[in-house]
């Protein structure tokens, strides 16, 4: 009854769209023009299981230039509605000249601050960008805003090597370990914690110095960390951005009193994980009566969903 729930909130999603946009940049030999390639149709494959709710875009190889990606956010500018998710994904080299983070594209390279204004335009409040190249960290100031998930492949500009960290994200796709609770659906946290740790796992494999360390805000402060987590405040909006979703053609006919429920329980969850993120602030007895009675009317919701 779980998975039948679970395509039940995404039916109820269904007034909303959510936008994929993949930029496959400037590889600078032909291995790495192939891999960068490769990754963004894997990718493209993945989300568009996503349903007809889900709007993919891909631009790679010699396409996918500074002034076609311009367009590409202006058409995508003109469509997206607020209630709608954008999520963008960048793949290739990056550069920094200890001012400035660079994406490199055939042609003129676009800044980390020319990237943020294009995703400033974007209507959706609620985005996110995976910047998997080298040098990603450095964007992270120019990107990092409310309601904007920033995920990087490295801590810093001065993490110059070429990331494996896009290998381990397209593999997190379609590896069911990444479902870490197995409901069929995978989110942003759920991909970046898979993603993260095959990385370290890679390089300690390889008897490697790590070369790029992951790093995720979505507070919509600059102040990324590795390990998000209630302690420090980072995850709660990458825990409910969902990138995999199951299809939801069941539930085309359910009832609508049950489609209420649904969302009484979507909503109890959210109220849940926001809760545990205030948890340091709360004198310890509240923050258990408070936990207590959502746990309870979520219990019953449940119930209810089930019979």
């Amino acid at each position: 009854m779980r998975a039948f729930a679970l395509l039940l909130a995404t039916a109820l999603a269904g007034h909303a769209a959510t936008y994929y946009l993949t930029v496959a940049g400037l590889g600078g030999n032909p291995d790495y023009d192939s891999q960068f390639t490769k990754w963004a149709s894997e990718l493209r494959h993945e989300l568009e299981k996503n349903g007809p709710d889900a709007h993919v875009t891909t631009i790679a190889g010699t396409a996918a230039t500074r002034e076609a990606l311009q367009k590409v956010f202006s058409g995508l500018a003109g469509h997206i509605k607020p209630e709608d998710e954008f999520a963008l994904f960048l793949i290739g080299h990056g550069t920094y000249d200890g001012t400035d983070y660079k994406f490199n594209l055939p042609g003129p390279d676009v800044s980390g601050a020319e990237l943020a204004a294009m995703m400033d335009r974007i209507p959706a409040t609620r985005q996110l960008v995976v910047n998997m190249t080298s040098c990603s960290g450095a964007s992270i100031a120019a990107l990092a805003r409310k309601g904007r998930i920033v995920i990087t492949a490295t801590k810093s500009g001065t993490e110059k090597n070429a990331t494996v960290f896009p290998r381990y994200w397209v593999d997190a796709l379609h590896d069911p370990e990444a479902d870490t609770d197995k409901n069929g659906t995978l989110t942003t946290l759920e991909l970046y914690r898979y993603t993260e740790r095959k990385t370290a796992a890679y390089f300690e494999s390889e008897k490697l110095l790590a070369t790029e360390h992951p790093m995720l805000t979505d507070t919509g402060k600059a102040a990324a960390v590795r390990d998000p987590k209630p302690e420090n405040g980072q995850g709660l909006l990458a825990a409910r951005f969902s990138i995999i979703e199951p299809a939801g053609e069941a539930v085309k006919n359910v009832a609508p009193a049950k489609q209420r429920l649904v969302s009484k329980k979507e909503d109890l969850e959210a109220r849940i994980d926001k809760l545990k993120y205030e948890k340091a602030a709360m004198r310890p007895d509240d923050y258990k009566q408070q936990l207590t009675g959502l746990l309870l009317e979520l219990a019953r919701t449940q119930a209810e969903i089930d019979k």
